[in-house]
């Protein structure tokens, strides 16, 4: 039974993984993307933020609270992980700039891809998992369906607005599935994470990531700023998955710690969308 229970989470995780980037892809206009690119000094704060100062933060985090070895690994993946594909939803509450928020979609995304591979290794060393085994499920699994979800978008259009709902329809059925398959399989690591300062390092990382880049962006404008903490403060969760998915022998609180994170990141991002919808400036009658 339980050989039956790991093998549907796999399966689960492969869909998720899969689709959640293909539907990404599909409502990510590529011109648009491309146009938040050209400025120099967005796409420089996203990267500094996503890759180099979130999981500059997690290790200070981990040094700094008593976290138990596989929590602050789980940790440090979700650091390294930033943009979950209903960005652009929370982006559209907060009133934000879309252009920015398909730039940052597609340059999160792409960096990701080539950067967890290189990182998680030097970061995390006791994760039995080579370069290559990250890499693979990455490629196929993440960026594969990213190209081919843009690629309909920027060819047929149309194909994508039709494509997209049925998309979101088994994404929101393998999300349910996985994670509902987690509890069954880590039911009990859930209620032992309690206590542990897991939970309680999450709401000041998240805290963190949401606020920092907001109050400490300078040379964007409010609607980038609300871009830049909105696409930090959701994470990648099938990139931060994959790692554990190449690996063998994983401690299950690795597998917790990133599935907590999935209540943690709706709960500040929306929070977050709503803040900034509120000091959005006003825009003048046509």
């Amino acid at each position: 039974m339980n050989d039956v229970i790991t093998l549907l989470l796999k399966l689960s995780l492969v869909i998720f993984m899969a689709g959640n980037l293909l539907a990404m892809g599909l409502r990510l206009h590529l011109q648009d993307a491309l146009n938040g690119l050209q400025d120099l000094r967005f796409a420089a704060w996203s990267l500094i933020y996503g890759f180099i100062l979130l999981p500059a933060l997690a290790v200070a985090l981990t040094q700094i609270i008593p976290l138990e070895p596989p929590y602050a690994a789980g940790l440090m993946l979700l650091a390294m992980t930033p943009c979950a594909p209903f960005l652009p939803m929370v982006v559209d509450v907060a009133r934000g700039d879309m252009a920015y928020a398909a730039a940052f979609m597609l340059l999160s995304s792409i960096v990701t891809i080539f950067y967890l591979p290189l990182a998680v290794p030097l970061l995390l060393p006791g994760l039995t998992a080579d370069s290559w085994s990250i890499a693979k499920p990455l490629l196929l699994l993440l960026l594969a369906p990213l190209v081919v979800g843009v690629a309909v978008r920027r060819f047929r259009p149309a194909w994508a607005d039709h494509l997209h709902p049925p998309v979101k329809a088994v994404n929101m059925t393998a999300t349910l599935a996985m994670l509902a398959l987690c509890l069954i399989s880590y039911g009990t690591g859930f209620v032992n994470a309690i206590g542990t300062f897991a939970i309680g390092t999450q709401i000041v990382f998240f805290a963190l990531v949401t606020s920092l880049p907001a109050l400490l962006s300078p040379g964007l404008r409010q609607n980038q700023k609300c871009v830049l903490s909105l696409g930090l403060c959701t994470r990648n969760l099938g990139a931060a998955f994959a790692p554990l998915f190449a690996a063998s022998d994983v401690d299950q609180r690795m597998v917790v710690m990133v599935a907590l994170a999935v209540p943690m990141q709706v709960l500040f991002a929306f929070s977050a969308a709503k803040y900034f919808a509120r000091h959005a400036p006003a825009v003048a009658p046509a």
